[in-house]
């Protein structure tokens, strides 16, 4: 099964980050944000990815077309082209379609320009820019089970001032970042069926103020409730959250074994 990946932002919320290189880019623990994402695919099975480009795509194609070289041992004959890898890593197998969406063009008309590499079959996307310990599979058997033409992850997102409680003009109990208790939101990882990109209208719609309303309109959106770990990474502040969340060597997220 694919999974398409939006990578093509221009993540202005995040500039002093992204001057040079796409959000999906930006670096948690000294990996781009795009691959810890792919990893958590990858853990479950699912390593068939479609990545749409467009700001600084070229950064994105050059790490993986030198992704052997920079995380293997290699030998270079000087004076002609051959180049000996040595040993292996995680992701032997993993399959990378990388995809040119356009600069200016809005998150439905990348999936729609992509529709070519999705072979026509239930496929799976989400943003490059947010990491969750979502069980895919179990993800997956909803989506299924729900009969509907696609399905969206909810996340109640923490949030983003520390919490007090008071009682007798003292501090009762404080919790740093709280989970937010109301409300969903979007938290993409999305399951959707190949009937839906007949749905969006233009290569340069909105997935989410087109596409989604559609179905939510035809009654074809149905929701999984994911209630562990979500976090997104739209500013320098929660770039920095998820590195230090990383550096305990505990981030949710890394449901992979190394």
């Amino acid at each position: 099964m694919k999974v398409a990946i939006l990578a093509g932002g221009l993540g202005t919320r995040i500039r002093e980050e992204t001057e040079y290189r796409p959000k999906p880019m930006v670096e948690i623990g000294g990996r781009p944000i795009l691959w810890h994402i792919m990893k958590t695919y990858a853990s479950f099975g699912f390593t068939d990815f479609v990545i749409c480009l467009g700001y600084k795509g070229d950064v994105i194609r050059d790490f993986f077309l030198n992704y052997e070289t920079r995380n293997r041992d290699f030998a270079v004959t000087l004076g002609s082209r051959e180049v000996e890898i040595h040993g292996c890593h995680d992701e032997n197998g993993w399959r990378v379609t990388l995809a040119e969406t356009g600069l200016a063009t809005l998150t439905g008309g990348r999936v729609k320009r992509v529709a070519k590499y999705l072979a026509g079959e239930t496929f799976m996307l989400t943003y490059g820019d947010g990491v969750a310990d979502v069980d895919i599979r179990r993800l997956l058997e909803f989506h299924r089970s729900s009969g509907k033409l696609a399905t969206v992850t909810a996340v109640r997102p923490s949030s983003r001032y520390g919490e007090l409680a008071i009682a007798d003009g003292l501090v009762k109990m404080f919790r740093e970042k709280p989970q937010v208790h109301e409300g969903w939101i979007n938290g993409g990882f999305f399951v959707m069926e190949p009937a839906v990109l007949d749905m969006i209208e233009s290569d340069m719609a909105s997935l989410e103020a087109g596409l989604l309303e559609r179905l939510v309109d035809q009654r074809e959106l149905a929701v999984y409730q994911h209630r562990g770990f979500w976090q997104c990474m739209d500013t320098h502040r929660e770039m920095e959250l998820l590195n230090e969340i990383w550096r305990t060597g505990k981030a949710p997220w890394k449901v992979w074994v190394d």
